[in-house]
């Protein structure tokens, strides 16, 4: 009997490791919120609402995880199946989702001056009265890794820096939370920035065919839908043409473009550039090395016009200019260097790469002014205290971020065309901004004008313009359109 009880101690004592794991880990899969009542003056009128905060847990096949997140839904509202429910986050892809959220869309926002730049430190918030609260009840997302979402023990963080998992674990958080929430019968609508808008297409896709959800519609802010556009490779011309709209819009701005064009108002002056990047640039790219030393020469001084370069510039680099060395270039004469998230921003030549924003003159102190007003008020106003570090912009998923779409580069338009040929009601809002490097228009526009959509469902896509960068909302004019133009957009 002395021998089978210290048997069975010894048995308890080694128990699968794994039985346990599972255990611990399922304990720790709990919700933990936080509910506070606010309202907000948009248009003369106020919004009363009631704001969630905190983690949601999930357990799904690709783990156990918790994402945080903030939603924002209207008080008093009787029939939900007429009240929309938009899902936003931003990108990185390794970003949390304040931006999108005290910045253009919720309920209060950081407090700039009007052209987006920092007035004092620490940097407060205040009433948002662009905020879109009263057409939609708003979530906000962190993905995992991002602000306080977090993968749980026994599952690998890494498992979520990959286009398909994202999509699915963010998509699995909105099938949770629509179920929970009574919210099956509610308009939906999804809102992405930057990688966001991959996010939101990669989501789009998950939830109709995976989960049989189909959305309303896409807000696609600063498109980020098609990589080949974006990023320069061997043997790849369109990035250059994509670009070379901004460049223009950027040397109109700051006053280096050829004296003619400085009297053209921005969007006739943008038509014309447009019509030459199509046209007589593409056709130069594509020759090669087979043009002509005249033509190329002739090219040359036209785009040393429309960029503000000089034309012996131009021919050293082969008529390809990289966006990084354009910002360096441009107003070079005066030690000073434009913005890649906002090209209308200068600041002194610095070492650092603009590409990853160490020097980038538009975006030094964003995310401190950000991460400071954003915490604070989720401190004060929404009442959430922990004491894990909020992960605003993650360098480490940015790196090992795996875009592998089945060994292509992530390009959309074929995903984007299924989604919207298959959902007929599903309608996609493309925003642009004009001195946008990061993801320029007319790269955008190359996107979205190779859908081959049928004419029924190219009357859903609609694309808007407007007088900022990445960032379009630090814009206080560009806002102020945006509130216009979404209350226009949610009507339809």
């Amino acid at each position: 009997m002395k021998k089978l009880l210290c048997m069975l101690l010894l048995l308890c004592l080694l128990l699968p490791a794994a039985v346990l794991g599972e255990e611990a880990a399922s304990a720790e899969v709990k919700d933990n919120l936080v509910v506070t009542q606010g309202s907000v003056v948009i248009d003369g009128k106020e919004t009363a609402y009631t704001a969630t905060t905190g983690t949601m847990a999930l357990e799904t096949p690709l783990g156990q995880y918790e994402i945080f997140f903030t939603a924002y839904t209207a008080n008093g509202v009787e029939d939900l199946t007429k009240r929309p429910l938009t899902f936003a986050f931003n990108g990185g892809p390794g970003s949390a989702s304040l931006w999108l959220q005290m910045g253009l869309l919720g309920p209060q926002r950081i407090d700039l001056d009007e052209n987006g730049m920092i007035e004092k430190i620490p940097v407060g918030y205040k009433p948002n009265d662009c905020s879109i609260l009263d057409l939609t009840d708003l979530v906000f997302i962190d993905p995992v890794g991002t602000g306080f979402s977090r993968a749980l023990p026994g599952t690998d963080e890494k498992t979520f820096y990959d286009y398909y998992n994202d999509a699915q674990s963010v998509g699995d958080f909105i099938t949770l939370y629509v179920s929970r929430n009574g919210r099956w019968g509610s308009p939906k609508y999804v809102a992405g920035e930057s990688y966001g808008t991959t996010r939101a297409v990669g989501v789009c896709d998950y939830l109709r065919n995976m989960i049989h959800m189909d959305l309303n519609g896409l807000m696609l802010v600063s498109s980020a839908n098609d990589f080949n556009v974006l990023e320069s490779s061997p043997g790849n011309e369109m990035p250059y043409v994509a670009f070379l709209p901004t460049f223009a819009a950027a040397a109109w701005y700051h006053k280096k473009a050829a004296a003619q064009y400085l009297e053209m108002t921005l969007e006739d002056y943008m038509e014309e550039v447009r019509g030459f990047a199509s046209g007589e640039y593409l056709s130069m790219l594509y020759q090669g090395t087979r043009a002509s030393a005249e033509a190329t020469e002739a090219t040359a001084e036209k785009l040393a016009a429309y960029i503000g370069v000089d034309k012996d510039y131009v021919l050293q680099n082969s008529l390809r200019i990289e966006m990084s060395d354009f910002c360096a270039k441009l107003l070079s004469d005066q030690k000073l260097m434009i913005g890649r998230i906002d090209s209308r921003y200068t600041g002194p030549v610095v070492a650092g790469s603009i590409a990853d924003g160490a020097s980038d003159p538009s975006s030094t102190g964003i995310m401190e002014a950000f991460n400071g007003a954003y915490l604070s008020y989720v401190n004060d106003m929404l009442d959430y205290h922990t004491d894990r570090h909020y992960n605003t912009l993650s360098g480490e998923i940015n790196g090992a971020w795996n875009y592998d779409t089945y060994n292509t580069v992530v390009a959309q338009e074929n995903t984007i065309h299924d989604n919207m040929s298959a959902n007929k009601f599903l309608k996609v809002w493309v925003l642009c901004g004009y001195y946008d490097l990061a993801t320029p228009f007319y790269g955008a526009e190359w996107i979205f004008s190779h859908l081959f959509l049928n004419e029924e469902e190219a009357k859903n896509l609609s694309i808007t313009y407007y007088e900022a960068g990445h960032m379009f909302y630090l814009h206080d004019p560009s806002r102020n359109k945006f509130r216009e133009d979404a209350k226009a957009w949610f009507a339809q």
